[in-house]
């Protein structure tokens, strides 16, 4: 199909109920958010690039000295609408129909509508995910499975929904404007707030600097009002999930104060920012096995206190981290470890002042919630616990050599395993891939691509005494590979994309230098789906 409105072109196949979302009128309003933004978009995009080259010629990062007087000045985010002041428990996924219907109905308090690192933008998971989030919002969800199993909205107390559109870097290439792709930011968001403007609640993924979180100011801004909609009415809550924005937190609040809602503390994609930003720097920033490396790690730690310190002191929610486990339906033990574990992570996050947390599967909801609960009482946050004994440096930022763990061989083995299976999964259109009782998106391929890149171009020695090589990454492949087509058997194996996975994965893990390195593995997958 190639529909030609005044102003924006679509190059795409059909997608049922697309005409509901891809109006004439939404579709000149995604033109004019392209038309007016782009161009600092690819500002933006090339400053990301010089300031990867002085981190590397550097091997430093420190608090912004220009934006000092920001951090010592006194003002607050604008207070929160009702119905974002108590975030105990989000719930997050895809927007893919029979999800949004089970999270409307987990009980959970938030519910993020993902379009990014859980959603292969597939032309029909864009369009689709639009027309579940109109329906979703004017409560007509209703799904029947291919096993005829029918799915329905019951909760009588939903979630709000906070929408996540993709990130700065992302091309979204079956819409141009004036022969020019519009950023997959802007398509995502564009759409849903022309069809949803009573609801503007959005999540912020990969900012890497307080001048990103302008530009989406600057965006909300003329969205209002060209929507004739009161300013302030978006709210915005900003992932902390790159190294560069750890040291710009309450820039990043101050840019957004207006439309300003929290900050999140994640884990992947913080790890994934590191290594990329610090690969070329020296064994001090060399990560061990990818799973050893927990919140409580010094440096890991230290990010998720300032976070909390810094959005309380603005006024603003600090939300914790996904508990991304899949319980089993025939392993109780597993289960029994595993919710363990979660009720200890976010038991840590609720002691240290978080508002609330993220888990991935609707049986996490009342572990994540009585855990919160049990800190928060009537109250609806912990904004009133200003952490004020909380200080960080830069050095404790940055400070990786003093986590206490080794790269060993079943990490690497997890990590071309998982970060393949994940990668296969994407290529068939489901970005949310449940693999070994845990639920992946792409920032899980991402930190085991670069670790892998690390690795090698590192030399590290593993505790078995084996050196990591591109030859040793590549008999592990041969290795891996083999387990999992014995795993799922040589028909599902032929019947799924798994060479074009490899081919991927050693693109962006076996890249032969720094120069190389692909920004964002989805890059070139992308080139992949239609």
């Amino acid at each position: 199909m190639s529909a030609q409105t005044t102003s924006a072109e679509i190059n795409g196949y059909p997608v049922d109920r697309q005409d509901e979302v891809l109006t004439a009128e939404a579709l000149d309003f995604v033109a004019a958010l392209h038309r007016t933004f782009e161009p600092t978009r690819r500002e933006l995009l090339a400053a990301r690039a010089e300031r990867r080259a002085e981190i590397a010629r550097t091997g430093r990062l420190d608090f912004p000295p220009d934006t000092a007087e920001i951090r010592a000045a006194e003002w607050r985010v604008a207070e929160a609408p009702p119905a974002l002041r108590d975030r105990r428990v989000e719930m997050t996924g895809p927007t893919e129909r029979k999800m949004t219907i089970n999270a409307l109905n987990s009980g959970a308090k938030v519910w993020l509508a993902d379009f990014e690192d859980a959603t292969t933008p597939t032309w029909h998971n864009v369009v689709a995910g639009q027309v579940n989030l109109l329906d979703a919002n004017t409560g007509e969800m209703a799904y029947t499975s291919p096993e005829g199993k029918e799915y329905k909205v019951t909760a009588t107390e939903q979630p709000a929904i906070v929408v996540r559109p993709r990130g700065w870097h992302l091309d979204e290439r079956h819409v141009t404007v004036d022969g020019r792709p519009v950023a997959g930011a802007l398509v995502d968001f564009g759409l849903y707030f022309f069809h949803n403007p009573s609801v503007p609640w959005f999540y912020l993924p990969k900012l890497e600097s307080h001048r990103e979180a302008r530009l989406w100011n600057d965006v909300f801004t003329f969205a209002q009002r060209e929507r004739g909609v009161p300013h302030g009415s978006i709210r915005a809550t900003v992932l902390i999930e790159t190294i560069t924005a750890a040291f710009e937190m309450e820039e990043i609040l101050y840019e957004l104060r207006e439309h300003a809602s929290g900050l999140n503390a994640g884990r992947w994609d913080y790890l994934f920012s590191l290594i990329k930003n610090f690969r070329d720097a020296g064994p001090e920033f060399v990560l061990p096995d990818r799973n050893a490396v927990t919140m409580t790690a010094p440096f890991m730690r230290a990010y998720t206190e300032l976070l909390v310190a810094t959005c309380h002191r603005r006024g603003a929610f600090a939300v914790g981290g996904m508990a991304a486990f899949i319980p089993s339906r025939r392993d109780p033990e597993v289960n029994e470890k595993a919710v363990a574990k979660v009720r200890e992570d976010k038991q840590r996050e609720a002691s240290a002042g978080y508002d609330g947390s993220w888990v991935a599967h609707p049986d996490l909801v009342p572990i994540c919630r009585e855990v919160f609960d049990g800190v928060l009482g009537d109250r609806p946050n912990q904004l009133d616990r200003l952490r004020d004994e909380v200080t960080v440096t830069a050095d404790q930022l940055l400070d990786v050599a003093s986590t206490p763990a080794e790269p060993t061989e079943d990490g690497l083995r997890n990590d071309v395993s998982v970060g393949i299976l994940y990668i296969e999964s994407w290529l068939r259109g489901n970005g949310a891939a449940g693999i070994n009782n845990l639920m992946e998106d792409a920032a899980t391929a991402e930190i085991a691509r670069s670790q892998i890149w690390q690795w090698v171009h590192g030399g590290v020695k593993l505790t078995s005494g084996a050196v990591v090589t591109e030859e040793l990454v590549r008999k592990v492949i041969d290795e891996e590979l083999a387990a999992i087509r014995s795993a799922v058997g040589d028909d599902a194996y032929a019947g799924g994309r798994f060479d074009q996975a490899r081919e991927v994965f050693e693109e962006v893990a076996l890249a032969k230098d720094s120069a190389d390195f692909v920004e964002f593995l989805t890059l070139p997958a992308y080139r992949l789906i239609d």
